[in-house]
Formats: C-alpha cells, sequence, structure tokens
C-alpha cells in the first residue's frame, strides 16, 4: 500500500485539520479544504469530515469526491440526511445542502478535473485505485450548494 494511502487511512491525521476549521481557521487551507458538518444517520449526533473541493462552480457551490465510495460515512449520512454545514476559506457553519451528481454530471466534473489538475488527477486516481479499487471516475460526486 503506498504511502497516500496509508495516510488516508491514518485516523489522527485526516482529523487533525478539524480542529482547525472549528478554531475559525480554514482560511489557511484556502478554498481547497472544506470542513463539512453532518448528522449522523443513526446517533444524530453531529459529524466532521474535512475534505478536499474537487471544484468550485461558484462562491456557493463546491464539488467534493467520495474517495472511499458509497462505503464512506460522510457520505451515507449525507444520503440520509442532504442538510448540512461548510465551512470554507473564511466562511464557517455556512447552511447548505448536498446532493449526489448523476452519471452524466459526474463524467463532466471528472472531465474537468483531468483537464484543470492533471497531476492531482493522476496523483488521487491511484490512491483511489488501491485504496477501494475503483477509479476516480467510478467514485461518487456530491456537490454542496451553500445559503
Amino acid at each position: 500500500m503506498s504511502l497516500a494511502a496509508r495516510l488516508l487511512r491514518t485516523r489522527w491525521l485526516v482529523r487533525a485539520p478539524i480542529v482547525l476549521f472549528r478554531a475559525r481557521l480554514g482560511f489557511v487551507f484556502g478554498g481547497r479544504m472544506l470542513l463539512l458538518e453532518h448528522v449522523g444517520r443513526s446517533s444524530g449526533e453531529p459529524r466532521y469530515v474535512v475534505l478536499e473541493a474537487v471544484e468550485r462552480p461558484s462562491p456557493d457551490r463546491v464539488v467534493i469526491a467520495s474517495g472511499f465510495g458509497t462505503t464512506s460515512q460522510w457520505f451515507q449520512n449525507l444520503q440520509a440526511d442532504p442538510n448540512c454545514h461548510v465551512s470554507i476559506g473564511r466562511r464557517h457553519r455556512v447552511r447548505a445542502v448536498a446532493r449526489v451528481a448523476d452519471d452524466a454530471e459526474r463524467a463532466e466534473i471528472v472531465a474537468r478535473y483531468r483537464h484543470d489538475h492533471p497531476k492531482a488527477y493522476a496523483e488521487l486516481s491511484g490512491v483511489i485505485q488501491e485504496s477501494i479499487g475503483k477509479t476516480i471516475d467510478e467514485v461518487p460526486y456530491v456537490e454542496v450548494t451553500m445559503s
């Protein structure tokens, strides 16, 4: 397993940025990373995850990939309740609604990402393939619209 794939499975490391976002320091990540606050589908408790924005079609919309596919807890939680909060850049806990991109939208998102970020696309493709056995083209993409 590659170092990148191992790091993505290191819980304390992937959760460390949550502290910065909750302290309103998310701007240090620019608009590339975001804190997604969602509700646990079984517990009803708030849950937090830091994710990379694949693209930002507008200041109030961001697209994220579920790199671990449909088994990601945050993905399953958003399917149960699409209402969430997003912190990105200098914006903190903005109300938002999530929706899964359909197949045609996913193909367009991936094509733009491949074109705009070829090195990141290649690296992320390898990590996802190694981690879950799917390609970056196959994982679900979620568009989050902030209000």
